[in-house]
């Protein structure tokens, strides 16, 4: 039997901030299950200041923010995304819920943008929150606006009556915790 060669995604993460290798990783994973096949796609992880200049450059807006994208014309391309990891840290920290959800939610809407989902409109913003969550497992960020009356669930410890990590987080974290023991 002859093997089938697939072209995998190829996933490019730039850290540009201190003390970013877990994000680096967190991104690295979503960024391949998400990403077609023979797609390639860039993340950068910048600091509040460099997205400031980044949003201030291209969209002309003289405040920073979370997440910029910037789909690609080319084949194979996919886009880049940037992300500000002190907006996901602050971000985590007051939706409650551990900042590799928050960074998985940041990119899943950067990549959407990149495949030219939009929220301009209520039906492009609900096209989008249904990708999001479909790549997801839950709610995203448009998800979220268009539902304020129903937050997004909190994340604790397991053992405290409340809800755990999703599968898929609580695996990721189980691994990072081996590597780092490893190191």
């Amino acid at each position: 039997m002859k093997a089938v060669r697939t072209r995998s995604a190829r996933v490019h993460v730039a850290v540009k901030v201190r003390d970013g290798a877990h994000a680096a990783a967190v991104l690295r994973a979503a960024g391949r299950s998400w990403v077609s096949g023979g797609e390639e796609l860039s993340i950068a992880l910048v600091t509040d200041r460099e997205m400031r200049r980044l949003n201030l450059r291209w969209r002309r807006q003289d405040r920073p923010t979370d997440v910029l994208s910037f789909p690609l014309d080319e084949s194979g391309a996919l886009g880049d995304v940037i992300i500000s990891i002190e907006a996901a840290r602050r971000q985590a920290k007051q939706g409650g819920w551990p900042l590799a959800a928050e960074l998985r939610r940041l990119l899943a809407h950067g990549i959407l943008h990149c495949r030219g989902y939009d929220h301009e409109s209520a039906a492009d913003a609900r096209r989008m929150a249904a990708a999001e969550r479909k790549l997801l497992g839950r709610t995203g960020m448009v998800g979220a606006s268009l539902s304020w009356a129903f937050p997004p669930p909190r994340f604790h410890a397991k053992g405290k009556g409340m809800a755990t990590l999703p599968p898929e987080l609580d695996e990721l974290s189980r691994r990072f915790d081996a590597l780092r023991g490893a190191l």
